[in-house]
């Protein structure tokens, strides 16, 4: 198969290699454990999270653009969520981990609503 033959949409494509790169940074959590970033270690599982939640959040304007408004707030509410749950104990800050789980229970609870 020739590359002239894919239809690839950069907007797609961006959302569809961060949740890639996101998947191959938590599975290398057992053999990295923590880079360092502006002098701070970092776990792996961190930038493994904070990854997905740019993802989500770029996931969020592509389907926003699209039109398509229900995936947009689920990208929307779960990239929100996802930074709060990276963010939270990056920070040592448990009210923003614990926003972060409300955020996403609620964008749960908003989907299961949607799709009766």
């Amino acid at each position: 198969m020739s590359t002239a033959s894919l239809d690839l949409e950069p907007g797609p494509a961006a959302v569809g290699s961060l949740v890639g790169l996101a998947g191959l940074l938590f599975l290398l959590v057992p053999v990295v454990g923590s880079v360092p970033v502006a002098g701070r270690a970092i776990p792996l599982v961190v930038l493994s999270a904070a990854t997905l939640a740019v993802g989500f959040a770029l996931g969020a304007l592509v389907f926003a653009r699209r039109g398509r408004r229900l995936f947009a707030i689920a990208h929307g509410v779960f990239g929100a969520a996802w930074t709060l749950l990276v963010a939270g104990p990056l920070l040592g800050s448990e009210p923003l981990f614990y926003a972060g789980v409300v955020v996403l229970l609620a964008g749960c609870g908003f989907l299961a609503s949607e799709s009766r």
